[in-house]
């Protein structure tokens, strides 16, 4: 049987199994000040805690475990780390860093990319996270565990002590492996686990979910009471080109999204995103941006446009620097908020997947 994750643990639950166990509950807080702010790796390092409590530990909790198979990028700009799970799984987390304006780091804002599946059942048409096929849903103490393994690297790179516990980046976003709502529960977990004040104290309003359009959970994530960021990849703007792109579409079209997004942004006053990748004859269409401009100033959203990564056996391809920028037009023309995002990891494979797929079928080829 295996070992359920420490990270996945809140304080009450942790506080709980403590005290069945016969431990007292001031060693809680304990525990939880070696994981959030000392980053510890393994029990032992827990010096505070008797020898008797720290073997039940190991007894009881595996840390996570995840191993780095590869990273691929620069540590002034984009960043992506291969991590191979417990179970032998691969999952993708990204490092985004601005432009240098911190003086002390030498870098801008840090956003952190995580994955909430191994896989992908969505099977998105330009994307390569479903092409090895989905596996699983990740647990939330490996959600966490991706944050855990990123701010040690970071901390360790840059020679950055953690300050009382506060990570070395600005933003996280569930944008990477997968569909964070197929896994509403654990995605759902890993995000208070992330804000609490007992945990990574992270501002709410600095976490953002990415979904495809999972109609239910968007309506469901509404209700939540951990005030976070909501982006929608839209990637088409008529039925007919998400239908082309984006199977999820057949099941919850425009007309069920649309008003979904709105009770979204009006029942948590803040503006939400509409993600839209630019794929050459495809989408990027000035119908398209049109479309696109009545659907954000319907539903009071900020456009983020993704000129397309390029993955290897797929034969979508991004379109030209003039079909961005006159897409880009007829959106600013229209004073809809927007935002394009130039390259970003183009050069290292950093379109959801590829990364793993790529580790797949070298393993696949050396059995």
């Amino acid at each position: 049987m295996n070992k359920p994750f420490l990270l996945a643990e809140t304080k009450d639950t942790l506080q709980e199994k403590l005290l069945a166990a016969k431990f007292p509950v001031f060693r809680t807080k304990q525990v939880l000040e070696w994981l959030y702010k000392m980053r510890a790796r393994e029990f032992a390092q827990m010096s505070n805690l008797p020898k008797d409590l720290r073997s039940w530990f190991s007894e009881q909790f595996t840390f996570g475990g995840e191993e780095l198979v590869t990273i691929t990028g620069s540590q002034d700009t984009t960043q992506k780390l291969l991590l191979r799970l417990t179970d032998g799984s691969l999952i993708e987390t990204v490092i985004l860093r601005a432009p240098a304006q911190n003086e002390e780091t030498g870098f801008g804002r840090v956003t952190i990319c995580v994955s909430s599946q191994v896989g992908c059942a969505y099977a998105c048409r330009f994307c390569a996270s479903g092409l090895a096929g989905y596996k699983r849903n990740l647990d939330a103490g490996e959600i966490i565990a991706q944050l855990m393994y990123v701010a040690r690297h970071i901390e360790e790179k840059q020679t950055v002590a953690s300050r009382d516990g506060q990570v070395p980046f600005d933003n996280i976003v569930f944008m990477g492996m997968g569909e964070p709502l197929a896994n509403y529960e654990n995605v759902n977990r890993a995000i208070s686990i992330i804000n609490a004040e007992w945990g990574f104290r992270f501002g709410a309003r600095r976490i953002t979910i990415s979904t495809s359009g999972l109609v239910p959970q968007i309506e469901k994530l509404a209700d939540e009471p951990v005030s976070f960021r909501l982006a929608v990849s839209l990637h088409g703007a008529t039925n007919a080109v998400r239908d082309q792109i984006m199977p999820v579409n057949r099941r919850y079209p425009l007309e069920q999204l649309l008003p979904a997004i709105r009770h979204f942004a009006q029942k948590r006053k803040r503006m939400i995103t509409l993600e839209y990748i630019l794929i050459e004859n495809v989408n990027d269409g000035l119908d398209q941006a049109k479309e696109l401009v009545k659907i954000a100033n319907d539903c009071h959203a900020h456009v983020n446009l993704i000129p397309y990564n390029t993955v290897e056996g797929l034969p979508w391809k991004r379109p030209n620097s003039m079909r961005q920028n006159a897409f880009l037009k007829v959106i600013e023309d229209a004073g809809v908020s927007v935002t394009i995002r130039r390259e970003k990891g183009h050069d290292i494979a950093a379109a959801c997947g590829q990364l793993r797929l790529k580790q797949i079928n070298k393993e696949a080829a050396m059995a």
